[in-house]
């Protein structure tokens, strides 16, 4: 394994394409399970130029104004454009009714261990969860850093501290390593959308590049322990202005960001995309269980750094495969993790989803819990109390 390299993951804001994408499939999903927590729903969008496309399948007793909430949703990101906004643009859908699935109405906080059993994934996949002691969030330092910098630009253009922002933006964070862990700041590069051109009262670069150094670069480093230094090579909207940007420019899918998602690609993920799916889907629950168990691990202090592998088969309800990887930083073997990790982590459908309250927590969560999951990273978070992000199993893997 290389233990002196550059790694480079990137981050973008809630205006991209694709991440409004993500964000009106799960607010769908967020609005069906309000209604119906045993809602079966799997929603994916496409936008382009003054057009939103969703294709939905599902199956639930509660009613969706999909149109209504594509809308919102863009309104409240804040493309109020003339080429792009939620009042003008066309929404066209096409929706299916499910058939109807013997276990989706089970209740899983009322099931037997032995019912539990029963109740089998529907799709084939391997998943992937990771964790390591590079940041107070368990990790990978440069996708940490590309998301505070995504969340900043985006904080800096709502509180109108930079007013000519427009919603789009990436960033981006290259880190330098050496013996394996992090040592410097390698490169910046933020990519800032504009409302408006130079000709029509816009920024020049100059002054982008200074607001962007002072009102988003700056403070996100200010309390990091590596900062950028005289070596770090800035880049702020290298190729020229980037005027307005959004769907108007570039089309987004629903699905396409899954390192973003995930471990900015320091770590394997899953092919699957993790938004606009219900409880009930386990590429998606599977990815947060084993982002769980690889936390905990590392929190347990058994390993610097550990991925999980989860390989699920249609009509069974465990995993016929469990695999660690510690790239040999454990302190005891792989095969004593996976030991530990099979016997104190439940990796079934069902008790995923018991142990997680994913039914529920669209419900609890103010404003809704999926769609919060869409932008900025599905793990990691620290500004979301999400259940596979606590660190409650360090007692029993210690032993």
């Amino acid at each position: 394994m290389k233990k002196d390299f550059i790694f480079i993951s990137e981050s973008v804001t809630e205006g991209h394409p694709d991440k409004l994408c993500d964000q009106i499939s799960d607010a769908l999903v967020d609005h069906f399970l309000q209604q119906d927590p045993f809602s079966r729903v799997i929603a994916e969008c496409a936008v382009s130029t003054a057009i939103v496309f969703i294709a939905a399948r599902f199956e639930s007793n509660a009613i969706v104004d999909f149109p209504y909430i594509a809308r919102q949703v863009i309104n409240q990101i804040g493309y109020d454009q003339h080429a792009f906004n939620g009042k003008t643009c066309s929404i066209v859908t096409s929706l299916k009714e499910l058939p109807s699935d013997e276990h989706c109405c089970l209740d899983e906080r009322e099931l037997s261990e032995e019912e539990m059993d029963n109740i089998p994934v529907r799709n084939q996949v391997t998943v992937f969860g990771f964790a390591c002691n590079q940041t107070a969030s368990f990790m990978p330092l440069p996708i940490w850093l590309a998301h505070r910098l995504a969340r900043k630009l985006t904080s800096v253009r709502l509180q109108k501290i930079l007013p000519y922002l427009a919603p789009d933006g990436k960033t981006q964070v290259g880190v330098e390593y050496r013996d394996g862990r992090p040592y410097s700041i390698h490169s910046v590069t933020v990519i800032a959308s504009q409302n408006k051109p130079l000709a029509s009262g816009g920024p020049d670069l100059k002054k982008l590049h200074d607001d962007i150094r002072a009102a988003v670069v700056n403070p996100v480093f200010a309390d990091e322990e590596i900062k950028p230094d005289t070596n770090t090579r800035i880049f702020i909207n290298p190729d020229g202005p980037f005027i307005v940007g959004g769907p108007s420019v570039h089309s987004g899918l629903t699905g396409r960001k899954n390192a973003i998602d995930t471990y900015g690609e320091y770590s394997r993920h899953s092919g699957s995309a993790l938004s606009g799916k219900d409880p009930m889907r386990i590429d998606r629950i599977g990815a947060y269980a084993a982002r769980y168990a690889a936390k905990n691990v590392v929190a347990a202090g058994l390993a610097e750094e550990c991925e999980i592998h989860l390989s699920y088969s249609i009509g069974l309800s465990r995993p016929v495969s469990v695999q660690v990887e510690t790239f040999g930083t454990g302190k005891t073997s792989d095969e004593k993790i996976a030991e530990l990790i099979e016997r104190h982590f439940d990796f079934r459908l069902a008790g995923i989803i018991k142990q997680f309250n994913l039914r529920y927590l669209p419900s609890i969560v103010k404003g809704g819990f999926y769609r919060r999951l869409a932008v900025y990273g599905h793990v990691g978070r620290m500004d979301i109390g999400l259940p596979w992000e606590l660190t409650d199993r360090i007692r029993e893997l210690k032993g």
